[in-house]
């Protein structure tokens, strides 16, 4: 009888411990469950707070990127037409080269859209200055504004297309200091400096002339009118002349040079320069 007392209470004792494991069970289920679900929801507050965190960045950063400018064809001639203003511009026409060299804006360099981005490094000097690109209708010129924009550049102007306004075009092209000092060594250089300042430096295969004798250009004039033929002054000024009146004689090859002696370091080491 005592024996099958105590099988009873063992029986019950066992079965006490298991409801209580049971139980134990599912008040630990719960709390992970419930563990589980509080995690969850920091985790999504905390995705939703840096999903907002960079929206609010990238806005900041679209509302801080500098925006492409209109600029009208009368006051990019305006521009041209004043001797100190251009140099604070610089001109470029993204048009292909042929287009270019059937007449373009007077100091405008050629950046074919082609190709546009290989070559912003050679203008990475004007990334916080004013840069005016063109085409014919302004949609290849709003390509490539958009392009100087996403690669830093700050003051980006489209300016009107040649096809809707009237401009003086030109046929003469436009390099910049580094292309001469590349180029001096094959090319006629025509010096538009005063006499003084020729005969104290100059390329060596420089020839001095004054922009405003064309007598003194006639008599420097190769036969052959394919010549590459290099203009450079003080700051493209006369040289700009020089290299006109150079393409009205019929030459096909001239260039002017922007970047006059006042404003690029013409200190060549492989004895282009001449000295006396």
């Amino acid at each position: 009888m005592k024996k099958r007392n105590y099988l009873l209470l063992a029986m019950m004792a066992l079965g006490l411990s298991l409801t209580a494991c049971s139980n134990g069970d599912k008040v630990e289920s719960k709390v992970e469950s419930k563990a589980e679900q509080v995690e969850s929801k920091t985790e999504s507050k905390a995705e939703q707070v840096e999903n907002k965190a960079e929206s609010v960045e990238k806005k900041v950063s679209e509302e801080a990127k500098a925006k492409v400018q209109e600029i009208k064809g009368d006051a990019i001639k305006q521009i041209v037409e004043d001797k100190k203003e251009k140099e604070n511009y610089l001109i470029i026409d993204v048009r292909s080269a042929e287009e270019y060299a059937k007449g373009h804006i007077n100091f405008a360099i050629n950046m074919p859209l082609e190709s546009f981005k290989e070559h912003l490094a050679e203008i990475e000097d004007w990334k916080d200055k004013n840069i005016i690109v063109y085409c014919n209708s302004g949609r290849r010129s709003g390509e490539a504004a958009d392009i100087l924009i996403d690669n830093g550049f700050k003051k980006v102007f489209n300016g009107e297309g040649v096809k809707n306004f009237q401009y003086d075009l030109k046929t003469f092209g436009n390099i910049r200091g580094k292309e001469l000092m590349e180029k001096a060594r094959d090319a006629l250089v025509v010096d538009a400096r005063e006499a003084k300042d020729f005969e104290k430096e100059h390329f060596k295969t420089a020839v001095n002339v004054n922009a405003d004798d064309p007598a003194t250009i006639d008599a420097i004039l190769p036969d052959n009118k394919d010549t590459l033929i290099i203009t450079h002054c003080y700051s493209g000024n006369r040289s700009a002349k020089v290299a006109e009146y150079i393409a009205g004689k019929g030459y096909s090859n001239v260039w002017n040079c922007l970047d006059g002696t006042k404003e690029y370091d013409y200190d060549f080491s492989q004895g282009d320069k001449e000295s006396k």
